[in-house]
């Protein structure tokens, strides 16, 4: 299991100023939820701002962290 502030901290540490929110949604710790607020999803895809989000977790998705539903927005968007 991956800490959630590690996830959050990796997260803020690629995309500097973000905003994360984490909910754990079954209580084992490796089923999460996450918004991500950022200046940085500005003109990007859907595709292309999760890709942004799972660079900085490759190690961990699909092994401590089994599942990450994922909503990213910009400060517009929230």
């Amino acid at each position: 299991m991956v800490e959630m502030d590690e996830i959050r901290r990796r997260v803020v540490s690629a995309l500097p100023g973000a905003d994360v929110s984490i909910r754990d949604m079954v209580g084992d710790g490796d089923h999460l939820e996450m918004v991500v607020v950022s200046p940085a999803f500005e003109g990007r895809t859907t595709l292309e701002r999760h890709r942004m989000v799972y660079a900085p977790l490759k190690d961990v998705l699909g092994g401590a962290l089994h599942a990450l539903a994922l909503r990213t927005l910009t400060p517009q968007e929230k």
